[in-house]
């Protein structure tokens, strides 16, 4: 099986239009607008999105979960919409805690189906996502008195120790990027700790891999892992391609449209990661 060409089809054949107008962005060279205009129709009027943007929950309400999703699948497309970006922030602005953390969800998501794992921990402001929408809004360079309010915050927080799942450290790593207080060794050795991190390539079970840390080669936490590890995670990833040509899942999304859905965006990453190893 050619391994671009089937996930490139499988995209075309099962992805949502918001991948579709990625995936031609990223590897077709088409405008990225198409991905700015796709997007547009999950921001609510209140300037934050949802509609499912994160295929796990099914609710039309804003959520910071949603917004983060939609900054980075501009971020990939290389897209910039300033006042998109300002509408979303000016949002989690109106729902952060007086220090500026923001929670995942919010209790409105009971309403629709959802992911079993969608419940009342995603309610919490916290490191995830605060740190994770910082960070992004810096990747974008831009400015917002939310974002320094928030990212004093996220740096206070780390001040006292790491997150202890792999889900809090990976956005607690995108904003550490943008910071001057990087210690690799102490992030290294924290690594191993951490719940839901998957070390080990031949580990079938859910979680953070390396290559969710450093999925290209000039990734700011590619020094984090040695070569044959890395090596290890691309042998399984292009294994794990299924025979319809798309990336298969280890978790339940609410229902079909949302398990295809969120093929489509694993498939997308996938493909990425493997092309900017060299292994496509």
């Amino acid at each position: 099986m050619d391994i671009f060409n089937a996930g490139r089809d499988f995209v075309r054949r099962e992805g949502r239009l918001v991948e579709s107008r990625l995936f031609a962005a990223v590897f077709e060279e088409a405008d990225a607008g198409g991905v700015v205009d796709a997007l547009r129709g999950y921001q609510n009027a209140d300037g934050g999105f949802g509609h499912g943007l994160e295929p796990d929950k099914r609710c039309p309400d804003s959520l910071a979960l949603d917004v983060q999703v939609a900054f980075e699948t501009l971020l990939t497309a290389g897209a910039r919409d300033d006042e998109m970006v300002r509408r979303a922030v000016d949002w989690l602005d109106s729902i952060a805690t007086p220090d500026g953390a923001v929670p995942l969800c919010g209790p409105v998501i009971e309403g629709y189906p959802r992911a079993e794992h969608m419940t009342e921990w995603t309610y919490e402001p916290g490191l995830n996502p605060t740190a994770g929408l910082v960070g992004q809004l810096h990747r974008f360079g831009f400015e917002h008195p939310w974002r320094d309010k928030a990212g004093a915050w996220c740096a206070a927080e780390l001040a006292k120790g790491f997150p202890e799942d792999a889900h809090g450290m990976h956005v607690a790593m995108e904003f550490l990027e943008h910071t001057d207080d990087v210690d690799l060794d102490k992030v290294r050795d924290w690594l191993p700790k951490l719940n839901w991190y998957r070390a080990d390539a031949a580990d079938p079970e859910y979680g953070v891999t390396p290559l969710h840390l450093a999925p290209t080669p000039d990734s700011f936490w590619r020094g984090l892992f040695d070569d044959s590890q890395l090596e290890a995670h691309l042998d399984r990833l292009v294994a794990d391609q299924q025979s319809d040509g798309g990336w298969t899942l280890t978790w339940e999304p609410p229902g079909t449209s949302s398990t295809l859905a969120y093929r489509g965006i694993v498939t997308i990453a996938a493909l990425r990661t493997l092309k900017a190893y060299g292994r496509l």
